[in-house]
């Protein structure tokens, strides 16, 4: 059964143009940084309820400097969350477009695959005595399993 899911048509411009975008915002976003499994894992996470407390805790401490020791960079942590902020909606639209292209990813590889299905059993069917019994013997290779390597009871004890 044929299937075509997405067709997609990107010149070489059109690729050029996505990468020099891409540079682009590499440039722009240098300060972003990479955390490690273990960074993310130590880390204390805002969420929903942890955002609504920071806040209001930044602004209280805003309004009370004269109880708040000098060592504590609160004006550093207002910066934080006014970044924090400004990135929110850049991320989601990056989230969205990375969603989006991942599907279309997927899409033409199963459009892709679907058509090689196809093609694959006719060739096995009609390709017979054709001069494909070579071809159709690698692309067979796609379909081979190993045997699991099972034990029986007697042969385990």
């Amino acid at each position: 059964m044929p299937q075509n899911l997405i067709s997609l048509t990107l010149t070489e411009a059109d690729h050029a143009a996505i990468a020099d975008a891409l540079s682009t915002l590499e440039s722009k976003l240098s300060g972003l940084i990479s955390l490690s499994t273990d960074e993310r894992r130590s880390l204390n996470k805002m969420g929903e309820k942890s955002e609504t407390f920071c806040r209001r805790t930044l602004v209280a401490m805003s309004e009370n400097p004269g109880l708040i020791p000098a060592d504590v960079d609160v004006a550093e942590a207002q910066r934080d969350m006014a970044q924090f902020d400004a990135l929110r909606p850049h991320i989601a639209r990056l989230t969205k477009l990375l969603g989006r292209a991942e599907d279309s990813e997927m899409a033409l590889g199963s459009d892709a695959m679907v058509t090689a299905l196809e093609g694959y059993a006719l060739l096995k069917v009609l390709g017979k005595g054709s001069g494909l019994d070579a071809l159709r013997r690698d692309m067979s290779v796609r379909f081979n399993r190993k045997a699991r390597a099972t034990s029986s009871p007697a042969q385990a004890a």
